[in-house]
């Protein structure tokens, strides 16, 4: 887990995490669908890290994805232990970007992306809007990309 040594605000963060039995397909590795769980488990760890959350009960705001991406390096087995590094790479006024790396030990396991979006939502209309003080002020992006994984991903 890291900080910025100018800020309180977070940037990154590292999950650490098992393969679940459940978590597998036919095969015996983990099904390609898991890796967005593992993702979002990982941008969740870093709201919480940061003092936030990213879901308030009985609030009106939501945060959607508007675009996901993951490539596949190597594949996790069960009781595997593995890291999932997540890492804020853009914040705009609507939405924000992350990166993220899956690693076993020093075996890149996958890479991937996300974009979320802020919207209101009262009831069943959903409206694109500024993400609140409140929610975006514990995050930052990570402009520039840490030395120790700058050869990963977009940095922004």
């Amino acid at each position: 887990m890291e900080t910025s040594s100018k800020s309180s605000r977070w940037s990154e963060h590292t999950l650490r995490r098992r393969v679940n039995f459940y978590e597998l397909d036919s095969a015996g590795i983990v099904h390609f669908s898991t890796f967005f769980r593992y993702m979002e488990e990982a941008e969740h760890a870093l709201w919480r890290a940061a003092g936030l959350t990213i879901a308030t009960p009985g609030e009106e705001f939501g945060f959607p994805r508007l675009a996901v991406a993951c490539q596949f390096h190597a594949p996790l087995h069960f009781e595997d232990e593995f890291e999932v590094w997540v890492r804020v790479v853009a914040i705009s006024r609507r939405t924000m970007s992350y990166a993220f790396l899956l690693t076993r030990g020093e075996t890149r396991i996958a890479s991937g992306s996300a974009t979320i979006a802020c919207v209101f939502s009262p009831e069943y209309e959903k409206k694109r809007v500024s993400v609140p003080a409140s929610r975006g002020s514990g995050l930052r992006d990570a402009t520039p990309c840490s030395a120790r994984r700058s050869s990963f991903g977009p940095c922004g």
